[in-house]
């Protein structure tokens, strides 16, 4: 065999090779952004578990507050929801949009429920309810780093895909554009004021 004859298994070889190269580099930045979400996934679950807590250590005082308290845990339920379905498919952009509008929802009643608190001076002086606010915000600031992190790896992820040449090779190989976890309201930006 010469030379020549051997340059169409070389050119096959070559083009086996490259498309391995970006499908492991796919899976990679896939893998990172799935990562990411769960991160988020895990201060989120945190936030949800905190806040039954805060409803019910708030109920002892808020005697005349039932609604508002109804609507917290309404607007948790919700967002554990969400969360789940975001969970069984991060980057999808029907989880992602689920999950966003339901935090606005959880966080608008929260913010109403913290401005309720302060109408009740009994509140303030109670040190479980000060613990639970100080973890509420603690936590508010984790899920808004890992939202963060998770929103760069999306981002790097939908760059490498978008890239050529793994825009040629990215759909057939069943890598999907990834959707960020964005914040929609400007109420939904601003942190939940927790302050006693």
């Amino acid at each position: 065999m010469t030379f020549i004859a051997l340059l169409p298994w070389f050119g096959v070889l070559f083009a086996g090779v490259f498309t391995v190269r970006i499908y492991n580099r796919l899976v990679s930045v896939k893998n990172r952004y799935k990562n990411a979400y769960s991160q988020i996934d895990v201060q989120l679950k945190r936030r949800y578990e905190l806040i039954p807590n805060l409803v019910n250590t708030a109920k002892a005082f808020m005697n005349h507050e039932r609604e508002t308290l109804e609507a917290v845990i309404a607007a948790r339920n919700s967002a554990v929801a969400a969360a789940g379905s975001a969970a069984a498919s991060p980057g999808d952009a029907r989880a992602m949009k689920g999950l966003a509008a339901a935090e606005a929802q959880l966080t608008g009643q929260l913010g109403k429920f913290m401005a309720v608190l302060e109408s009740y001076p009994d509140i303030k002086s109670s040190t479980n309810m000060v613990q639970l606010a100080e973890e509420l915000t603690s936590t508010e600031n984790r899920v808004a780093f890992a939202r963060q992190a998770y929103n760069d790896a999306v981002t790097e992820y939908n760059v490498a895909r978008e890239q050529f040449p793994a825009i040629v090779f990215s759909g057939a190989m069943g890598f999907a554009e990834a959707t960020l976890l964005e914040v929609e309201s400007v109420e939904e930006r601003k942190p939940v004021h927790v302050s006693f």
